[in-house]
């Protein structure tokens, strides 16, 4: 293997000081691919040294994930440990950081039966609840951050030895992560002023809706009543500021569910649930995906489109100029926690409820009302590129430039 350990225990300790920006005494709790584990260990050593009262990993493996698919009975698709997120819910409620590392093969599930993965998908889903609501609420500080592992890498470097690629694809990482330079953690509230400063003038402009024009795309989509727009570190509800994402380049909102009409067309390729969807392209009528095609994933798609009333309409929109260094790198991760921040793009599903003005202390209901969309999902996908404009449209129907070319216009 050749990964740089000094590279490795650098995003460890951003991770962990950054990232979740774990409190004194408090617990951890951490999901990863079993091929993450040095990096696991090595974010342990800091969360200790942070002053973590307990940290417990959770490992997954895509070995085990195949067998499954392999020789499981039909009821098993339709199977999720329910009991493991309820736990998790507890371990939140009771003020534990979470932290998810991602890393798996892109094309793990490709040849598997989409039905059978939608199926898992939807059970999973509903299962995770309980862990999840903290997440989407902000009630607690996380943070979700990326481990090279070898299938993933060759996925990404096709050209190159697996180890020599796994090498090249932690650089790429780490680069993309700004962890380079004498002090990494200055380098992220450096990257969260500026982000902060274009969050203040959208909040500052109140736009009604946006409109995107593009190649394949012409879409106006309105924004949720109250929306905030956000980007960068944030508190949490328990008051401690974190980094969700490591990497981020995005500024973020709530559209209105209800109030998005248009075509759109993706500018990248989606890897979701272990196979790629290319090409999308997608109507909106009154908010709702009334048409949706990709020249490869279609099924895919479609039955994602299908996982519940919420999984056809939008929960966030988000901002990225094409000029980020993710973007400029000119590598396709085939990981969305890289890939949204090379592009604007939107999620399919749940809106996040701290995007909406109160919205922590509103219910499902109340959100809804707002514009806040509610799904058992939140899938981003790109749709952002160098040849995209974006307008905000305010309540009298001034027509503001937000972007040119895909770079800010103010």
């Amino acid at each position: 293997m050749t990964i740089d350990p000094i590279k490795l225990d650098r995003l460890a300790e951003v991770a962990v000081r950054t990232g979740v920006n774990l409190g004194e005494g408090q617990e951890l709790v951490i999901t990863a691919p079993i091929e993450a584990l040095p990096l696991v260990r090595r974010i342990v050593v800091h969360a200790y040294k942070a002053g973590a009262s307990l940290v417990t990993p959770l490992f997954n493996d895509g070995e085990i994930t195949k067998a499954r698919y392999e020789h499981g009975a039909d009821a098993s698709f339709d199977a999720a440990p329910a009991w493991l997120f309820e736990g998790m819910g507890k371990a939140f409620s009771d003020g534990a950081a979470r932290m998810a590392i991602t890393g798996d093969d892109p094309m793990l599930l490709a040849e598997v039966d989409p039905k059978l993965v939608a199926r898992v998908g939807k059970a999973t889903s509903i299962a995770a609840k309980p862990a999840m609501t903290p997440i989407v609420g902000f009630a607690v500080n996380w943070n979700i951050i990326a481990y090279p592992t070898m299938d993933w890498a060759a996925q990404v470097f096709p050209d190159l030895p697996v180890e020599e690629a796994q090498g090249k694809l932690m650089d790429a990482i780490y680069d993309a992560s700004r962890i380079g330079g004498d002090d990494p953690v200055q380098n992220w509230a450096d990257h969260t002023a500026e982000l902060k400063k274009r969050v203040k003038w959208l909040n500052d402009q109140g736009f009604d809706a946006l409109q995107y024009t593009g190649p394949g795309t012409d879409l106006r989509l309105g924004l949720a009543e109250g929306h905030i727009w956000k980007g960068g570190a944030s508190p949490a509800l328990n008051g401690i500021v974190c980094q969700p994402n490591i990497p981020t380049e995005e500024v973020f909102t709530c559209p209105h569910a209800y109030k998005v009409d248009g075509t759109v067309t993706a500018t990248k390729p989606l890897a979701h649930q272990g196979s790629v969807i290319e090409d999308i392209s997608v109507r909106f009528e009154a908010g709702k995906i009334v048409d949706a095609t990709a020249s490869k994933g279609q099924e895919q798609l479609r039955a994602l489109l299908k996982t519940d009333d919420g999984a056809s309409r939008i929960g966030e929109v988000a901002l990225v100029p094409h000029s980020s260094p993710i973007s400029q790198s000119g590598v396709l991760f085939y990981n969305t926690l890289f890939d949204e921040n090379a592009s604007c793009h939107i999620a399919l599903g749940q809106c996040y409820a701290d995007t909406i003005e109160g919205g922590s202390e509103l219910s499902p209901e109340e959100l809804q009302q707002k514009g806040g969309n509610q799904s058992i999902i939140h899938v981003d996908w790109m749709m952002g590129s160098d040849a995209v404009d974006i307008d905000g449209i305010t309540l009298t129907g001034e027509v503001v430039p937000v972007m040119r070319g895909g770079e800010w216009a103010f």
